[in-house]
């Protein structure tokens, strides 16, 4: 069964910071430049030269703030509520963390997940199934990486980068087939470290 970032044993797991700054992606992984934790980025790199010929990957969002993950929390929640008019709040908590973390676990908060699709050798987007933050209702549940109800071809892309990833350190959500981490509480859950090495960090810590 999927743990969802909202199950009680995640925000179980401590945390000792390893106070790691938050670095700038090179404009190599994609215009956006997102911020990363240092580890994070160097086990991207690691990922990256892992992949086979004629892919290469797309990071799309790294570092966010608690802000603005509040105001994704918000709004998806609101649009759970409405697919689901029945759920209970505890329910509609559950549902809603398939697709976006409660603030106090956020990995993108703690500067500790990407959100990152595969590209071909010319940068052009490979088909991975849906787009990226397709949420479960509007994709059908498409967004879950291991949906069975995809292409040949987005399964292969979704296999390619599987791999590349998982043997650099890093765990998917798999709820999401876009986002990755590495040294959140969620990868401390999935991989058995006793801790997570980062919390929440802010902008202020970045380094250039």
């Amino acid at each position: 069964m999927t743990i969802l970032l909202s199950d009680p044993r995640v925000a179980a797991v401590p945390v000792l910071e390893n106070g790691e700054q938050l670095v700038r992606l090179p404009r190599s992984f994609g215009p956006a430049r997102a911020l990363v934790r240092t580890g994070l980025a160097v086990r991207l790199t690691l990922a990256r030269a892992d992949l086979p010929g004629g892919y290469d990957l797309r990071v799309v969002e790294g570092h966010r703030s608690a802000l603005d993950q509040q105001a994704i929390v918000t709004r998806y929640t609101a649009e759970v509520r409405a697919a689901h008019p029945h759920a209970t709040g505890v329910e509609v908590d559950r549902l809603t963390s398939r697709f976006v973390s409660p603030v106090a676990v956020a990995p993108h908060v703690a500067g500790a997940a990407v959100d990152l699709t595969l590209v071909d050798g010319r940068g052009r987007a490979l088909d991975l199934g849906t787009p990226i933050d397709a949420t479960p209702e509007e994709s059908e549940g498409r967004c879950f990486f291991d949906a069975a109800d995809i292409s040949p071809e987005a399964r292969h892309h979704r296999t390619v980068l599987s791999r590349a990833l998982r043997t650099a350190g890093l765990v998917n959500y798999p709820t999401e087939w876009w986002h990755w981490s590495y040294g959140d509480r969620y990868w401390a859950l999935s991989t058995g470290a006793t801790a997570a090495l980062y919390g929440p960090v802010e902008l202020a810590r970045a380094a250039a």
